[in-house]
């Protein structure tokens, strides 16, 4: 995320699991076909529009490429981290996650129907899907031996990426439409994943990191802790030095967004010189978030699951 506004909220990484091994257990550039995961969405979350722009999710392996390629467009052209040979050469970023994942898309009908159509992706890990693969993508940086711990539904949020064109207002509010829609159908008590602030200086990110320390670390019992060879203290100031409106408005806004639905961070920032960022583990009890958003978006989400 090389600026103050990322269009994304966790860089992929490289490799399967470690974004700066170059290697490991990824899909070949010629094979993205997902497996079939019992319990696994796919196709419509209703309909769920704005003027030419829909959100839906993957049905085909043709959707999951097109989402990978514009991740490969965020990630590598725009933000220029490295890409491995394989993923320059098919110019997509890609996993064996997303081989277990649902895919969301935003889709913008003005242009079309081929894969240029889709301007807005997130990628949406729940339990079983993880079980299949192995874990989740998080434990590469984090304990989240609490989160897995949760008794009832999860969901891990990651790869998130809008075209510099849709980074609006009205993309945004789509793409967590989308995800209220799958939250609500799914009974998803718990979202967590990666989220990323801009640059490897922690100094330059002191009061970032200090500020959702102080104010936004999530409680003993559902908090992540950065692993231990790749820990970072997130803090680096005392309290009372913190700008705190300040540096709320200098936040990227998804982990604005974040915070706003009642979301904690976990214990411990993570460096990726990839991608030139400073991770954060996000936390989401889906029981707090607020109020409002409950009223958006309840009704509609209803209706559009048919329920």
């Amino acid at each position: 995320m090389g600026h103050s506004h990322p269009p994304s909220d966790r860089p992929a990484g490289s490799g399967d699991e470690s974004p700066s091994d170059g290697g490991g257990d990824r899909l070949s550039p010629g094979r993205a076909r997902p497996a079939r995961i019992e319990g696994r969405t796919e196709g419509d979350l209703g309909d769920l529009r704005n003027g030419s722009l829909e959100v839906r999710l993957s049905r085909s392996t043709a959707d999951i490429e097109a989402a990978q390629a514009l991740r490969y467009r965020v990630f590598y052209d725009e933000m220029h981290a490295k890409p491995t040979p394989e993923m320059a050469a098919a110019r997509r970023d890609f996993d064996s996650f997303d081989a277990v994942a649902d895919h969301l898309m935003v889709i913008d009908h003005a242009l079309g129907d081929g894969p240029e159509s889709i301007v807005g992706t997130y990628r949406l890990i729940r339990r079983a899907a993880a079980q299949a693969h192995g874990g989740f993508y998080t434990a590469d940086e984090y304990d989240i031996a609490k989160i897995v711990a949760w008794p009832g539904p999860i969901l891990e949020l990651g790869r998130s990426c809008t075209d510099s064109r849709y980074r609006n207002r009205p993309t945004m509010q789509l793409l967590w439409k989308g995800i209220a829609a799958y939250v609500f159908h799914h009974d998803i008590e718990l979202m967590f994943g990666c989220a990323s602030l801009p640059g490897n200086d922690v100094d330059a990110l002191a009061q970032s990191l200090s500020y959702l320390h102080h104010h936004h670390l999530a409680p003993p019992e559902l908090r992540p802790v950065a692993l231990p060879d790749r820990y970072t203290d997130m803090n680096r100031l005392p309290a009372e030095q913190i700008d705190a409106k300040r540096v709320l408005a200098g936040l990227p806004p998804l982990i604005k967004g974040y915070l706003r639905l009642g979301g904690y961070v976990g214990d411990g920032a993570v460096i990726d010189p990839q991608f030139n960022t400073t991770d954060v583990c996000v936390i989401v009890k889906t029981d707090q978030v607020t109020e409002s958003y409950y009223q958006h978006y309840a009704r509609s989400t209803r209706d559009a699951w048919g329920e």
